[in-house]
């Protein structure tokens, strides 16, 4: 509890990066959405893409584990995934790199989330109804994740905003608040990956009957 208490005071003392964070990645998912249902040949075109990736490629394990109902291993699978590949892969490991870079890929997930599921769709607008709630975790998560570069950046380049003088120092704090921060990414998105696997193990038995 103690170190869950250290992280969330992190995200106090960064309250406003952390509301900013919400308002443009909730904002954007919605704004593409509404792009989308204008546009279904594309959101096609996006929702066979995915289809692919899941049915062949890295990600065909996971999508193997959820047709087979397998429910503890989807689980898993899809909390590595979105906690690797999602969240450390894709935004704290270029943001260590680049300074903020990150966010720019937790944006792009946002459009991309807006455009790939908007409930416009005929095939979503019943599924979409339980997965918003998938969306809002996930985003959650990755949206921790864009905080913990949004600290990292602005240790490294105002080592001052920390309480210290060298950026190299600076740069050693943020990862030290990076982690503190992930612990909140992990928990969030462990429930997400609960959440979303018991949602597609009920609509699967729903659609088939």
């Amino acid at each position: 509890m103690k170190r869950i208490r250290e992280a969330w005071e992190i995200v106090r003392q960064n309250r406003k990066a952390y509301i900013i964070l919400n308002v443009v990645y909730y904002g954007l998912v919605v704004i593409f959405m509404v792009v989308a249902a204008f546009n279904q040949p594309l959101q096609d075109s996006l929702l066979e893409g995915a289809g692919d990736a899941f049915t062949s490629g890295p990600l065909s394990l996971v999508g193997s584990a959820y047709i087979n109902a397998e429910v503890f291993l989807a689980i898993a699978l899809t909390f590595v995934v979105n906690l690797v590949l999602g969240s450390f892969i894709e935004i704290t490991l270029p943001a260590a790199i680049i300074p903020f870079s990150g966010l720019l890929v937790g944006i792009y997930r946002a459009v991309l989330w807006g455009l790939l599921l908007s409930p416009a769709h005929p095939d979503l607008r019943l599924a979409m109804i339980p997965h918003s709630i998938t969306l809002l975790l996930e985003g959650q998560g990755y949206i921790l994740a864009m905080l913990a570069a949004y600290v990292q950046g602005r240790s490294f380049l105002w080592p001052k905003t920390v309480g210290l003088e060298r950026h190299r120092d600076g740069y050693l704090a943020g990862l030290k608040l990076t982690g503190k921060l992930y612990l909140l990414v992990i928990l969030v998105l462990a429930v997400a990956a609960v959440y979303e696997v018991i949602e597609a193990v009920i609509l699967a038995a729903m659609f088939s009957n």
